[in-house]
């Protein structure tokens, strides 16, 4: 670390990426099948700003790019006075099967991947899976079993969400 960089990550940031992507001791994973054909569910998953339409309390924009690989994205989280701040860079985008982040803000660091699985004409399955590196050092691995079973559900009852936007075709 330097008084130029304070946080250690390199000027263009690759270095610092590179650490977020590693997958961290936080892990979850949710899953949904969606009454419709992959091609579709991948083109409403990567509908980044349309995401605060099924996460609840969030709102998602582009901040670099076009939402393709190497766009920057954030999503902001508020309820009452909390408010979380997760910024995401695209690393890989597979249309229609997997789209790959890289969580690397403040408090939420890590890799995420979502992908699409076709099962039969109008079936696919979703499945969000995230590894965050928890903050708090030893604090934070021993709260995590605790925030785990929220952090499940409320993936879940997104993706729920999502299904029932994209089989209604109000999503992308």
């Amino acid at each position: 670390m330097s008084a130029a960089d304070p946080g250690g990550v390199d000027p263009d940031g690759t270095e610092g990426l590179r650490a977020a992507a590693q997958p961290g001791a936080g892990e979850v994973t949710a899953t949904v099948i969606v009454a419709a054909p992959a091609p579709r569910v991948f083109a409403a998953l990567t509908a980044w700003e349309r995401q605060g339409d099924w996460i609840p309390f969030t709102r998602v924009r582009l901040v670099e790019g076009d939402g393709g690989e190497g766009s920057l994205v954030e999503a902001v989280t508020a309820v009452g006075p909390a408010v979380l701040r997760d910024e995401m860079r695209v690393v890989r985008v597979d249309p229609p099967y997997e789209v790959r982040v890289v969580h690397c803000g403040g408090l939420l660091r890590g890799p995420g991947v979502l992908r699409c699985t076709q099962m039969a004409e109008d079936r696919t399955q979703v499945v969000w899976h995230e590894w965050f590196h928890l903050p708090g050092g030893s604090a934070g691995r021993v709260a995590w079993p605790v925030l785990w079973p929220g952090s499940k559900f409320g993936l879940t009852q997104a993706l729920k969400r999502f299904a029932r936007l994209v089989e209604r075709g109000q999503l992308p």
